[in-house]
């Protein structure tokens, strides 16, 4: 890709290179050559193997399986491209793990969103591009430009291939989600039950109380932004059952599945889960419930545009023809 601006050049970590791959196929470049060494002690090393002076440089590293490393990677690669005179440093973090960390509601605990959004902001990016952040107003924890991508689009067109709308019903597992299941069942044209659920800890275990609204014969897409153990979809999956739920299905932005939430959700009544590849998880890659959407031709498209400077705007409500006929492939 070249232009007036300058020349682009699109890089990944060590966890974001087949993500970053799919996106250079789709842009028809190549991927930056570029490497990654983690020392026994623990320490990271990066090295960009070829000029970048003068380039706008686009880096794509998932926080997601690893997010600790990851992070500290990034900020290596960033200052890296710095001291390299990239001309523009645009961080693609296609799922922002400590998202999750998003307030101070009890005493004496970290913002880490905040603190994360700081580090990859003072040691020199340019801009922020990532997608379904567990809480949208991170955005502004970023005085950088940043880019909010959504997978709503990608995966209800991929529901449609699997599931009949006709008698659909988009469930949200809590209150907290409904506002984003709304949107699901906008898109699909389809009623909304919502699940009343507790947690009293920080042990990812959650609590299904009760559920508002009418599953009775209906089909049910489960919604939400990620699971970690699948214990959420598993207990709404259940509750779905025995209000007399035909078949279930679940919808997850980023899938961070651990192996044995994998299993248990092969065992549960959840027909599929149908997900992005924003984390390239190695327990769902085998598993035959799983059904994997790739969102790299969104984030290519994101990066044609930022580049050419056109808006992205249009993609957070729709998804181009060119990026739907990549979900075919």
């Amino acid at each position: 890709m070249h232009s007036e601006q300058g020349n682009v050049k699109i890089f990944a970590g060590k966890t974001g290179r087949s993500f970053a791959k799919k996106m250079c196929n789709y842009l028809g470049s190549e991927l930056g050559n570029s490497e990654v060494i983690h020392f026994s002690d623990g320490n990271i090393f990066v090295r960009i193997k070829e000029t970048v002076r003068n380039s706008d440089v686009y880096l794509v590293q998932p926080i997601g399986m690893d997010p600790n490393n990851e992070l500290v990677e990034i900020l290596f690669w960033i200052d890296a491209f710095k001291r390299a005179s990239a001309s523009s440093i645009t961080v693609i973090v296609p799922y922002f793990g400590y998202a999750k960390g998003d307030k101070k509601d009890e005493p004496r605990v970290s913002i880490r969103a905040r603190v994360c959004a700081d580090c990859i902001e003072v040691v020199g990016a340019d801009r922020f591009i990532t997608m379904d952040l567990h809480a949208p107003q991170i955005q502004g924890f970023f005085r950088i430009p940043s880019d909010h991508l959504y997978s709503l689009p990608l995966l209800c067109e991929s529901v449609k291939k699997y599931v009949e709308v006709n008698n659909l019903v988009v469930v949200s597992p809590d209150a907290g989600f409904a506002k984003t299941a709304r949107k699901y069942a906008d898109y699909l044209g389809t009623p909304v039950a919502i699940g009343d659920k507790t947690r009293v800890a920080h042990d990812e275990k959650a609590k299904i109380l009760e559920l508002i609204g009418d599953v009775n014969g209906k089909d049910c897409l489960i919604v939400d932004d990620f699971s970690i153990s699948g214990g959420t979809l598993i207990d709404i999956a259940n509750v779905l059952k025995a209000k007399g739920a035909k078949r279930i299905v679940a919808c997850l932005g980023h899938n961070i599945l651990r192996e044995s939430g994998v299993k248990r959700i092969e065992q549960s009544p959840i027909e599929m889960v149908i997900s992005t590849d924003t984390v390239e998880n190695p327990f769902t890659a085998d598993s035959p419930k799983m059904v994997t959407v790739s969102a790299a031709p969104l984030f290519a498209e994101a990066v044609l545009r930022i580049h050419n400077r056109v808006s992205v705007s249009p993609l957070f409500a729709k998804v181009p023809q060119k990026v739907l006929e990549e979900l075919d492939k």
